[in-house]
């Protein structure tokens, strides 16, 4: 889905407010989603905020959002049940729903009831205690949703109007596509919410086409897929998108992941749960508490905090992770790439976003690190990406690619090789700061990065002059194991346009000598009506 940015309304919303949405049709993969019109419902939901911090407003709106999903699942549910009364089901029985993996909501937390008193001054409560009650009998959602509706500083005629909002999302779609509008929802939302709160956003929102591009160039169709630093589960959603628009199996995946910040990691539980895909998802601080220890993982994809200083290395100098070389303090992109590598199957692949330094800095043993890492063979591909990609930074990013065994089976031997590809002049600006890829900016480097690795199907490979470059290990040596693309794959060819340099140079001469007799001509105008105007020399 594309991810289009307004501007935050600020117009004054009375009691009178009834928003008017319009049907559209969006896409998720291949498949066509009757929806809304996400930049139209963000307006409205953005003018409801009022003077609301963002961080804040967010949890208040995503919470509705996931709460009116549980209750359409759960009334189309109930409606086929008691449709199916005389058969002997009940539809107030809880282990039906939990039969279908879906959320039992109590009668005190339906949707229907929390419309019916959305006017009252006491919506607060009642939202708080809907919350309460559904963590209460499903305990796979206990300590995830938010449950401070009813504080003295959310205005309640706003809360009410907003769940007036939320309760037109979804409304005229068939039961079974409900869970993909109120996905797309929340997904956009999140992103908006990412943009407004600039680079706190960054935290917990990775940029839908980066993500695409990791998803799209590893293909996880089957096996363990792992993000340890997991922000709102972004990685996973888009994993689940490529499997169902490649006629995939989503069973044929598992997933873990682990997120160190707490509501953020709430975030994710919900977006996961919105999208109705069962996850292992922990809490816990990657580095000093590895909820999964033992986990070997088919796919890792994952998008590091950038250059963390503060990540208490001092406490695991002598951890067994640090294969390759203990990680400095000051900075733990090596600690990242090492615990990535650690938790690789003995045929997995890795895709995760670092900061350019990460690809020749020699800062404090890391590049030594790097160079083990190379030595090793496990550097299948680097990518080079534009700057302004990202909420939380606007310096250029790049992705690292890396397999444990380049002769698994899979695809080609691609023992002791490695693709560059400089993707820096990619890309549109959508807005003063911020650039996006396109779909074809994606497809082209996913493309040929199979055509690279040799995947079924796939065109031939060839190395394009200022793009891409299939290097050797030996060219790498050569760069004292530097892993910048723009060191291999050269200069774009230029075309001839055919006509002879001094014929050339004759011509730009020429041209340049009667420009500099405008200027002079131009000059002197200039002087003259100064003159005139009695601020002459």
């Amino acid at each position: 889905m594309s991810l289009i940015l307004c501007p935050f309304s600020r117009r004054t919303v009375g009691s009178s407010y009834s928003p008017e949405i319009q049907p559209k049709v969006g896409q998720v993969g291949n498949a066509s989603v009757v929806g809304i019109d996400e930049a139209k419902l963000w307006s409205m939901a953005d003018a409801l905020r009022n003077n609301m911090d963002a961080a804040e407003y967010k949890h208040v709106v995503l919470g509705l959002i996931f709460l009116k999903y549980i209750s359409d699942a759960f009334e189309a549910k109930h409606a086929e049940l008691e449709a199916q009364r005389e058969q002997g089901a009940d539809p107030e029985d809880p282990d039906e729903y939990r039969a279908a993996s879906i959320f039992w909501v109590p009668k005190e937390a339906r949707w229907a009831h929390l419309k019916d008193n959305a006017p009252q001054p006491k919506i607060g409560i009642i939202v708080d205690e809907a919350m309460t009650a559904i963590e209460r009998d499903n305990p796979s959602l206990k300590g995830v949703l938010p449950r401070d509706y009813s504080r003295p500083g959310l205005d309640k005629q706003r809360l009410g109007q907003l769940i007036n909002l939320v309760s037109d999302i979804g409304l005229g779609s068939p039961a079974d596509r409900a869970k993909d509008v109120l996905g797309q929802v929340y997904e956009y939302f999140l992103a908006q919410f990412a943009s407004a709160e600039g680079k706190k956003g960054g935290q917990f929102y990775t940029p839908s086409h980066v993500v695409r591009i990791l998803v799209e160039m590893l293909a996880p169709f089957k096996g363990r897929v792992y993000d340890p630093c997991c922000g709102s589960g972004g990685m996973f959603v888009s994993s689940e998108k490529f499997i169902e628009a490649h006629s995939g199996k989503l069973g044929d995946i598992s997933i873990y992941g682990q997120e160190s910040n707490y509501t953020t990691w709430r975030l994710a539980k919900m977006n996961l749960a919105i999208r109705g895909i069962d996850a292992q998802i922990a809490h816990g601080d990657t580095f000093h508490s590895d909820k999964h220890p033992d986990l070997k993982a088919d796919w890792v994809m994952a998008n590091p905090p950038f250059n963390d200083s503060d990540w208490r290395a001092e406490m695991l100098k002598e951890d067994k992770r640090w294969v390759y070389g203990v990680p400095p303090a000051g900075n733990a992109n090596f600690a990242w790439v090492q615990h990535f590598i650690y938790h690789l199957a003995p045929t997995g692949l890795a895709g995760f976003v670092l900061a350019n330094g990460s690809m020749s800095s020699n800062q404090s043993g890391e590049g030594e690190i790097r160079k083990a890492i190379i030595e090793a063979d496990l550097v299948d591909c680097m990518v080079a990406l534009p700057g302004q990609l990202f909420y939380a930074t606007q310096i250029p990013v790049c992705l690292w690619f890396l397999a444990r065994n380049k002769k698994n089976g899979r695809f080609r031997d691609r023992r002791g090789e490695t693709l560059f590809i400089d993707a820096r002049k990619m890309g549109t600006l959508i807005d003063r700061i911020h650039r996006e890829l396109s779909d074809d900016d994606v497809a082209k480097i996913a493309g040929i990065y199979h055509a690279w690795r040799g995947d079924k199907n796939a065109s031939a490979y060839a190395d394009m002059p200022g793009y891409c470059k299939s290097a050797k290990l030996d060219d790498i040596r050569k760069h004292d194991h530097a892993l910048t693309p723009g060191r291999f794959v050269g200069t774009e060819e230029v075309e001839d346009d055919g006509e002879p340099f001094e014929d050339k140079m004759k011509r730009l001469a020429a041209t340049l000598r009667g420009q500099t007799v405008q200027c002079a001509r131009l000059d002197a105008a200039i002087n003259a009506n100064l003159k005139e105007l009695g601020y002459g020399e």
